[in-house]
């Protein structure tokens, strides 16, 4: 089964995302960039102008579920405001097309991705450019960092969802076939 996952990597100056598809345990990444928007405008036509292109962007890519990055600021409130609501604006836009929502922050992405919670960028980059097979680092780093939030998610969920489903109530016939599916006699 493929599975679409679109990343992203939240801001108002420069929302980065990336679309990837993850087959069996292969990934590939189908597109990435950036929505720019200019610094000398109203923050509420920068959020338009966000929400306009993340929902051209679903449109034309149908991902299954938004990954997104959960924020983290220590000094500049100001800022962690408006770029929650950035934030607020891409998930609104993957409700209203019905997608699923995942969040992770910076450490489980850089865990997920390059195997170090610490990673500093350049690490994330290579490792986003070696695991999706690009022939160069993605730039700008808001693009790497939205297909790093893909990825995390692409290795991510198929764990969580076998957590889910091996701790939610069963009847008795649904837990003999889990048990038999993981080699392990009723």
């Amino acid at each position: 089964m493929i599975t679409r996952i679109l990343g992203i990597d939240p801001g108002i100056a420069r929302m980065g995302y990336g679309v990837i598809e993850r087959a069996g345990h292969s990934l590939a990444a189908v597109a990435f960039g950036c929505i720019e928007t200019p610094a000398h405008t109203s923050d509420a036509t920068r959020l338009l102008q966000i929400y306009q292109e993340l929902k051209q962007c679903i449109d034309t890519y149908q991902p299954d579920v938004m990954a997104l990055e959960q924020l983290f600021f220590n000094r500049n409130t100001t800022t962690a405001f408006i770029v929650g609501q950035a934030r607020g604006v891409a998930m609104l836009t993957a409700a209203q097309a019905g997608l699923l929502t995942a969040e992770y922050t910076p450490m489980q992405v850089k865990l997920a991705v390059v195997g170090y919670g610490k990673a500093d960028k350049a690490q994330v980059q290579e490792m986003v450019k070696l695991l999706l097979g690009l022939s160069e680092r993605p730039k700008p780093d808001d693009t790497a960092d939205a297909l790093a939030v893909a990825i995390t998610h692409a290795h991510t969920a198929p764990a969580a969802s076998l957590e889910a489903q091996a701790s939610r109530p069963r009847s008795v016939g649904e837990a003999r076939t889990w048990r038999v599916q993981r080699g392990v006699r009723p």
